[in-house]
C-alpha cells in the first residue's frame, strides 16, 4: 500500500480521508452517473464547435439566437438563453441537493473532515482569479471576467477520471467530488452577488411566496397530503417553475432559484428519527429522478448552445489565444487550480497537523488538482455573464475555456494514468475481504 511522502501526525485529521463506507458507495453511484453525462457533454460541445465552423454556421447561430417566450413576463429569450437560464437551473437544483446532502448527512457534516477539502476548493477559486486579474490588470473591462477560471466541471472531470483512474483510491474520488461541490457553492455565490446588475424588488419579494409554499410542502409533504414522496414532484415542480420565473424577472440569475429550491428539499426521511442513518428523504428521490434529466439533457443542451464559437481558421485561433482574456483564463485553470488546491491542502496540513491519507500520495492530489482545471459548463456560463453573448471577448473566453479544459484533462491524464497503473499492480494487496455484514474491513479499522 502506498504510504505518505511524509510522516503522518498521529493526532490530526486526515487530508482527503477515505470517508465512511456508506459515503463511498454513494459517491461511486454519483460518479457512474456523471461519467455518462460527461460523455454527452463532450459530444454536444464537439457538435457545436464543428457546426459553428462549418459552411452551415449561420444556421447554428440562427438557431441559438431564435427567440421564444412571453415578453411581459421577461421570458422572451433566445434558445441559448433558455438553456443557460432555464435548463441549467435543473443542474443547479441538483447542486443544491448535493450541497445539503453533504452538510446534513454526508461526511462533510463533520467539520474535521470538511475543513481541508473546503479550504482546498477556496484556494482553487482564489488563486485562478488572482492570476487572471494580474494578467488583465490594465484593462478594466477584461478584469470583469475574473470569475471565469474559478469553476470546475464535475461531469467533464469525472468522465476523464473514469477513463484513466479506474484503480485510484476511493478517497481521491471523494476528494474530487467534494472539491467540485464546494466549488459549485462558491460559483453560485459569485453569480448571485457579482453578476446581478439590477434588482427589481417587487418581483424579488413575490419570489418569496412560492419559495415559502414550496419549502413548507416539501418539509411537511406527508402530513399535508399523505402521498408517497415519489409523487411530490408533481406538486412541487409547478410551484418551483413559478419561483424560477419570478426570480428571473427580479434580475437575479435564474439558476440561483434551482439552488434555493434544492436547499428546501429535506434530506432525511421525515418519519425515521432524524439521525444520519434515518433513511432516504425527498432529496435522494429527487436526485434519482432529475439527475438523468440534468446529465442527459439539460447540461448537454447548454453545452451545445454555449460551446459553439466561430474560430475562423488558424489565424482566428491564434488571435483568440493571444488575447489577454484567453491567456488569463488558460493560466488560471491550468496553473491556478493546482497551485491553489495543493497550496491550501499543504497549508491546512501545517496549521491543523492533518496527515495525508495512507491510501495515496501527494502526486495523486496533483493529478486531481489538475483535473479540477477542467472548467467548461460553469466557466462558459460565467463568460457569457461577464462579457455578453456574441461579443469578441466572450468568443475568446470560450476558446480559452475549451482549450484549457482539454489541456488540463491531458495533463491530469499523464499523471493519473501512471499512478493508476501502479495502483492496479497493488490492488490485490489493498483489497480486503468483507466481513459478514458486507462492509470491507478498511472501513471498520478506525478510518472514518
Amino acid at each position: 500500500m502506498p504510504s505518505s511522502s511524509h510522516s503522518p501526525e498521529p493526532h490530526g485529521p486526515p487530508v482527503a480521508g477515505r470517508g465512511s463506507y456508506a459515503e463511498a458507495l454513494r459517491i461511486g453511484e454519483i460518479l457512474r452517473k456523471e461519467t455518462v453525462g460527461g460523455a454527452l457533454l463532450v459530444a454536444a460541445a464537439a457538435i457545436a464547435i464543428i457546426w459553428a465552423n462549418s459552411p452551415w454556421s449561420e444556421s447554428y447561430f440562427a438557431l441559438r439566437n431564435f427567440k421564444v417566450g412571453y415578453e411581459p413576463w421577461h421570458l422572451e429569450l433566445s434558445l441559448g438563453a433558455w438553456a443557460a437560464d432555464g435548463l441549467l437551473a435543473i443542474f443547479f437544483f441538483l447542486v443544491g441537493l448535493e450541497l445539503k446532502r453533504e452538510f446534513v448527512a454526508g461526511d462533510l457534516r463533520d467539520p474535521r473532515k470538511a475543513m481541508v477539502p473546503v479550504a482546498a476548493a477556496v484556494g482553487g477559486v482564489v488563486v485562478p482569479a488572482l492570476i487572471y486579474v494580474a494578467w488583465n490588470w490594465s484593462d478594466p473591462e477584461a478584469r470583469g471576467g475574473w470569475a471565469v477560471p474559478t469553476a470546475t466541471d464535475i461531469a467533464f472531470a469525472v468522465a476523464v477520471l473514469a477513463v484513466i483512474g479506474s484503480h485510484l483510491p476511493s478517497a481521491l474520488r471523494i476528494f474530487l467530488l467534494t472539491l467540485a461541490v464546494v466549488d459549485d457553492l462558491i460559483a453560485i455565490a459569485i453569480i448571485a452577488f457579482v453578476y446581478t446588475e439590477e434588482i427589481h424588488v417587487p418581483e424579488l419579494l413575490l419570489t418569496l411566496i412560492p419559495v415559502a409554499v414550496y419549502t413548507l410542502l416539501a418539509q411537511k409533504f406527508r402530513r399535508f397530503f399523505g402521498l408517497k414522496p415519489a409523487a411530490a414532484w408533481l406538486i412541487l415542480l409547478p410551484i418551483g417553475i413559478v419561483a424560477w420565473a419570478l426570480l428571473h424577472a427580479s434580475g437575479i440569475h435564474a439558476t440561483v432559484a434551482g439552488v434555493l429550491l434544492g436547499f428546501a428539499i429535506p434530506v432525511l426521511h421525515s418519519q425515521a428519527g432524524g439521525g444520519p442513518e434515518a433513511g432516504p428523504g425527498l432529496a435522494e428521490i429527487f436526485e434519482h429522478r432529475f439527475r438523468p434529466v440534468s446529465a442527459g439533457f439539460a447540461v448537454p443542451v447548454f453545452a451545445f448552445f454555449s460551446a459553439g464559437v466561430a474560430i475562423g481558421g488558424a489565424g482566428g485561433l491564434a488571435s483568440a489565444l493571444s488575447d489577454p482574456v484567453a491567456i488569463g483564463i488558460i493560466a488560471g485553470l491550468v496553473l491556478g487550480k493546482p497551485i491553489g488546491i495543493l497550496g491550501m491542502t499543504w497549508l491546512m496540513g501545517k496549521l491543523t497537523r492533518a496527515r495525508l491519507d495512507a491510501s495515496f500520495r501527494w502526486v495523486d492530489l496533483l493529478g486531481i488538482s489538475l483535473l479540477a482545471g477542467i472548467g467548461f459548463t460553469v466557466s462558459l456560463l460565467v463568460a457569457e455573464l461577464s462579457f455578453g453573448l456574441g461579443t469578441a471577448a466572450n468568443d475568446h473566453a470560450k476558446v480559452a475555456v475549451l482549450g484549457a479544459s482539454v489541456l488540463a484533462a491531458l495533463l491530469a491524464a499523464m499523471v493519473l494514468s501512471t499512478r493508476n497503473r501502479q495502483y492496479r499492480r497493488i490492488e490485490a494487496e489493498e483489497r480486503v475481504d468483507a466481513n459478514a455484514d458486507g462492509i470491507p474491513d478498511v472501513y471498520q479499522d478506525g478510518q472514518k
